[in-house]
């Protein structure tokens, strides 16, 4: 099996001229009139004999020309310089074209153009009746796409978002195969039936013998083996090291030995279908407890998985903590044990956007599992699926063949419908409602993986004629060995936001996947209003 996707403006030069230097005070020839430098005629007169009649400075005193009348030749200089400096900038074409001086080489031979009122408000897509799409310009924009072969057997919907209206459809409610997108209808059961604040707890408390400690688990499996202050695949998840540090501190480090309690989940570990390569590389063990999600890369989205994570994460936190491993290492937390210390995960809705753009396995069924939890249905594979299909359907949606075997999608007996997945999608992208489910689902469309840009979709649409999508299509990928998934939004080039489901079997994924691509992004180019 192979799941591939579970895999300036420069600044005007300063001109300085004067550079603080005090000017000259070299004694110059004194006036001919006989005066003193720089006093009244009736003030200190000096009638020299013998010199025809000139007079000398007196100590001390300074020429009347040169304290009030000759300019020193450095400020000369410098003033000249400035003036060639400053001919030299305004010749210069971006200072010139700056200002408009009549020699500005680019000039604008026009006048300027009248300015345009800017409303500074985002606009959402349209609603209403404007540009609204019809069944007509769908078809004739997915027409050509729709012909290659690489689709295989193709069911799919494409809806307008603000008015609910279907504008094309091929079987959509025939179930198929869904993959990952899977993920969606996990994520949006757990957010319909639990606060998107909600975060998952893990605690340590007393055991029976003295010296030892138990730690709770309830199903976070992001907890970050990483230093506290470095971030692992998953943002805001909890640090080992934290909760070594309240137990040591409730402890005064007198630890001899850890012990898990992982009673919080029952049944198989392994999801029926699941491969053996499957718990290596797509996902890892349903415990509800472990470090990473199972990764032996904490920072790697893809990392290869550990064998035994909640072996794992015993070994490690016995080992922070100065201690052993017990040898009955899984036991049960006495109920009325003493907490020596807890952590909590990221809220549920960091955690659903993180699955859907991750396509993360490992944490979308610890999400199914907290459905089951929360429904007070079994906290195994076949509780969780209850637990999904029956919020679903409380919610009004038409889970008619809908059949799951596990909340990640790699269960190839999972059937599901594209018209269930447009529904859920159609709901969480309604335009013209911010309440209700709408508000509740909104988590889903943020984690949705951007064409071109973000989680599975960041290597696809990079290429004609599927680029056209790139950064517009918003969609939750799907990939088994010959199924192809694609479920999600665009925007179309009249502002009118569309849902899209398009499920492809038959065909090996290399092949599908662009096709898939190809008609959702078709659907960017659609001006689909032929009134």
């Amino acid at each position: 099996m192979t799941q591939d996707d579970e895999q300036g403006e420069g600044s005007w030069p300063a001109h300085d001229t004067d550079d603080g230097a005090a000017p000259s005070e070299e004694p110059v020839a004194a006036d001919t009139t006989g005066r003193a430098p720089g006093t009244a005629e009736s003030a200190g007169t000096a009638e020299s004999a013998g010199t025809g009649g000139t007079t000398e400075p007196q100590a001390g005193e300074k020429s009347e020309r040169a304290v009030g009348r000759r300019v020193p030749r450095r400020a000369i200089v410098t003033a000249s310089l400035a003036v060639m400096a400053l001919v030299v900038v305004l010749a210069l074409p971006p200072v010139s074209n700056r200002l408009m001086l009549p020699w500005a080489p680019y000039k604008p031979d026009a006048d300027p153009p009248d300015t345009t009122d800017v409303e500074r408000t985002l606009q959402g897509p349209l609603t209403g009746t404007q540009h609204q799409p019809d069944s007509q310009g769908v078809a004739e924009v997915l027409r050509g796409a729709l012909d290659d072969s690489a689709l295989g057997e193709l069911t799919g919907i494409v809806v307008d978002a603000a008015s609910g209206e279907t504008v094309w459809q091929d079987n959509p409610q025939r179930p198929r195969v869904p993959a990952s997108t899977t993920k969606v209808l996990t994520s949006a059961a757990a957010l319909l039936s639990m606060p998107r604040d909600r975060r998952i707890p893990t605690e340590v408390v007393e055991g029976d013998e003295p010296g030892t400690v138990v730690l709770v688990a309830a199903g976070d499996v992001t907890l970050s083996s990483l230093p506290e202050g470095e971030e692992s695949v998953y943002p805001d998840a909890a640090h080992l090291d934290e909760l070594v540090r309240q137990v040591k501190s409730a402890t005064d480090g007198d630890i001899e030995r850890v012990a898990l309690d992982l009673s919080a989940y029952s049944g198989k570990t392994a999801a029926p279908s699941w491969e053996d390569e499957d718990t290596k590389y797509f996902t890892a063990d349903a415990v509800p407890a472990m470090l990473d999600g199972g990764r032996k890369d904490p920072t790697a989205a893809e990392s290869e998985r550990v064998d035994n994570p909640a072996g794992q994460l015993l070994h490690e936190f016995a080992d922070r903590l100065g201690a052993r491993p017990a040898e009955d290492n899984t036991v049960t937390a006495p109920d009325d044990a003493r907490s020596l210390g807890t952590v909590e995960s990221a809220p549920l809705a960091t955690l659903v956007r993180r699955c859907l753009q991750l396509s993360d396995n490992v944490l979308a069924d610890a999400l199914a599992r907290q459905i089951a939890m929360h429904e007070n249905e079994e906290v195994s594979f076949s509780g969780a699926a209850r637990a999904t299909r029956q919020v679903l359907a409380q919610h009004g949606f038409d889970v008619d063949g809908l059949r799951l075997f596990d909340g990640s999608g790699l269960s190839e007996k999972n059937r599901a419908s594209a018209s269930l997945l447009a529904e859920i999608l159609t709901v969480a992208a309604d335009p013209t409602t911010a309440s209700g489910e709408r508000a509740a689902l909104g988590p889903v469309l943020a984690g949705l993986p951007v064409a071109g840009g973000t989680g599975t979709l960041a290597a696809r649409y990079d290429e004609a004629p599927a680029k056209q999508g790139r950064g517009w299509v918003r969609a939750k990928t799907g990939t088994l060995s010959k199924v192809s998934t694609l479920a999600g939004t665009v925007l179309d080039s009249d502002g009118r936001l569309l849902v899209f489901a398009f499920m492809s079997s038959g065909t090996r994924f290399a092949a599908a996947r662009p096709a898939l691509d190809t008609l959702a992004a078709k659907l960017r180019s659609c001006g689909c209003d032929s009134h």
